[in-house]
């Protein structure tokens, strides 16, 4: 069962006591608050989002392992294979994270979901590169509104021009996000669709441990 392999490098929402969304961290992570008892599991059941200690969720692991196996990531310790958590919620923790969404390479990529701005191909990332709507020799700044993910061809046939000197086309309008673009890619994948509601109206950061 190929789900069985992939625990540890699984994500995890973690909402504060309020049921608030505040970051993402890995399976790992997540156990270790578990275990300390500062934090339950959410799960997504019949439309209704239950709470669950760990020795409760532990308990229901081979429950879950006989009918909902393909449905989750798995970690194995010495005495059983345990489900990993999509969803936490913090015991003791009411903040709200107030940063904004990163301005980075790996989010301008995210956001514009590996694709060229000006061809529409996707690439990998080492065959992309950032291109300044507005250049900066023209006074073109680093912002969300004036970066977006090209490729190398046209980025330097676009060269030091704005896209109109460039007779070249936008895709779309660069925007500011209003969650991390890594986040709204994983929700893609039907085993993270317990998160929508929790960002659906999140206008505040949910952000990732990795930098």
């Amino acid at each position: 069962m190929s789900a069985i392999t992939s625990g540890l490098e699984a994500k995890v929402l973690v909402l504060n006591r309020g049921y608030t969304a505040v970051r993402v961290i890995d399976a790992h992570r997540s156990f270790k608050m578990l275990l300390k008892g500062i934090a339950e599991v959410v799960s997504l059941e019949d439309g209704s989002y239950i709470g669950y200690p760990f020795r409760t969720w532990a308990d229901l692991s081979e429950f879950r392992l006989t009918f909902e196996s393909q449905e989750h990531d798995w970690v194995r310790t010495p005495r059983l294979l345990i489900p990993v958590p999509k969803i936490i919620r913090l015991l003791t923790y009411d903040r709200v994270p107030k940063e904004q969404v990163k301005l980075n390479r790996r989010n301008i990529y995210a956001r514009d979901g590996n694709r060229c701005q000006y061809c529409g191909k996707a690439f990998c990332t080492r065959e992309l590169t950032l291109d300044h709507v507005k250049p900066r020799v023209q006074g073109g700044e680093n912002s969300w509104l004036n970066l977006v993910c090209a490729c190398v061809k046209c980025n330097a046939k676009k060269g030091g021009r704005t896209p109109e000197q460039a007779r070249m086309r936008l895709l779309r309008a660069p925007i500011r996000p209003k969650r991390n673009p890594a986040i709204t890619l994983r929700l893609g994948s039907p085993r993270y669709q317990s998160w929508k509601a929790f960002l659906d109206d999140a206008y505040w950061t949910v952000e990732l441990t990795e930098d």
